[in-house]
């Protein structure tokens, strides 16, 4: 949506989706991870009945591609079941489906799907379990070696739009065998990467700028301290000032950049998460021109 509204040459940002989620209750809690079906969905009114309970929140004007307003699109909706689609004064949660948190890790923003994360972890410190890229991940996960714990936080770098590249859906970090088969089904999890929609835990996502941008999260070592802060919106590395002065001082070079092509251009002028993932050249457009899309 960010890069969308970048091509009409409107501004959205990461604190827009923050200030929406303050205001906006949770209805429904569907699995994964909730406790109804989607079918219980569909049948309890569906999305149209959903959206007649939001209405307030809604811009019912918005003409839809049936050639109708939204407004007229959810006028005969009606809720069937109470527990599946919530009322207003009984709500899952309040506001907060999906929270922006920042600080010294991220200093452009990171996202958390906090209603589908532990209340117990929403705050939470613990120590760092790195991985560089993806193949480490896979190769060590479950190593019965892996210095891990409940309380540790598992990071994934090397993930993003430039890193991966092309921003996959890896930040979901699967939950260390061990962990596992001793009960654990949640913990603190973070990247650059992106994840399903679908998917659920305690997932720090679009951590920017992201490590193969320079940003913050390439010096993070195993054994350093993370928290976040959800209801304060906050995320922070333990870390003091001369410490990572000298980290800086010996963060390798970048990678070098691809030497022609669809990827050499790609590299040099995507955008971070926070800007919406695309190219900078087409961000935007100038006063009285024509929008790029409709």
């Amino acid at each position: 949506l960010i890069a969308i509204a970048g091509r009409l040459g409107e501004t959205l940002t990461l604190d827009r989706f923050d200030e929406l989620s303050r205001q906006t209750p949770v209805l429904g809690d569907l699995r994964p991870g909730g406790r109804f079906l989607m079918q219980d969905f569909f049948e309890a009114g569906g999305l149209p009945a959903l959206l007649q309970r939001l209405r307030d929140l809604l811009n019912l004007d918005c003409k839809t591609v049936a050639g109708t307003t939204l407004g007229e699109q959810i006028e005969e909706a009606e809720v069937h079941d109470n527990e599946v689609i919530r009322t207003r004064e009984n709500p899952v949660s309040p506001a907060g489906g999906v929270c922006l948190l920042r600080g010294n890790l991220a200093p452009s923003g990171c996202v958390i799907k906090s209603i589908a994360a532990s209340k117990k972890l929403l705050h939470h410190r613990g120590r760092a379990v790195v991985f560089n890229d993806y193949p480490e991940m896979k190769k060590s996960i479950n190593d019965p070696d892996l210095e891990v714990d409940e309380n540790s936080v598992l990071i994934l770098r090397s993930a993003g739009p430039l890193g991966a590249p092309g921003f996959p859906e890896w930040g979901m970090l699967p939950i260390p065998k061990k962990l596992l088969q001793a009960g654990v089904t949640d913990m603190v999890r973070m990247s650059d990467a992106r994840m399903s929609g679908t998917s659920y835990g305690t997932c720090v996502l679009h951590i920017a700028p992201e490590s193969a941008a320079g940003g913050p999260l390439a010096l993070v070592e195993t054994g350093d301290e993370i928290e976040i802060n959800v209801p304060e919106r906050s995320i922070h590395w333990h870390i003091d000032d001369d410490e990572l002065a000298r980290r800086r001082a010996n963060q390798p070079g970048a990678a070098p950049e691809p030497a022609r092509g669809y990827m050499k251009l790609y590299a040099k002028h995507v955008t971070q998460a926070d800007q919406g993932c695309d190219f900078d050249f087409l961000a935007g457009r100038s006063p009285g021109e024509e929008p790029a899309i409709h």
